[in-house]
């Protein structure tokens, strides 16, 4: 999966991940906009189902749609293309970035490497 997703394509599959299974109007709403038109949001849907991140089971008129691809496999992809993008594929770079832009302290640090340690044995 090298899909890429828009922000209001994203928008839309947070929703659909947090539901497990749902209507577009179950989607409608929870938007922050709950105006917004039916259409637009199917649109977004069909989208999603069209890049393989969502699939539906139709009864009736209606459809259920699903997620088949699951969120952390989104983030984790969407993670290494960032590092790969901007960190030329380094996760020492990705870090000591956050590092410098305080947004990761000696606390958070010392969890990391406790995860780590964890994750070892």
């Amino acid at each position: 999966m090298n899909q890429k997703l828009t922000v209001v394509e994203e928008e839309i599959m947070h929703h659909i991940w947090d539901m497990k299974e749902c209507t577009v109007r179950e989607i409608i709403n929870r938007l922050e906009n709950p105006d917004t038109p039916h259409s637009t949001v199917s649109s977004v849907v069909r989208i999603l189902e069209k890049k393989g991140f969502v699939d539906h089971k139709a009864y009736g008129r209606t459809h259920l749609y699903f997620p088949i691809i699951q969120r952390d496999d989104y983030l984790l992809n969407y993670l290494e293309n960032l590092e790969e993008d901007y960190f030329k594929g380094s996760t020492k770079q990705l870090v000591s970035f956050l590092i410098k832009e305080e947004k990761l302290n000696m606390e958070d640090l010392r969890e990391i490497m406790s995860l780590i340690n964890q994750s070892e044995d």
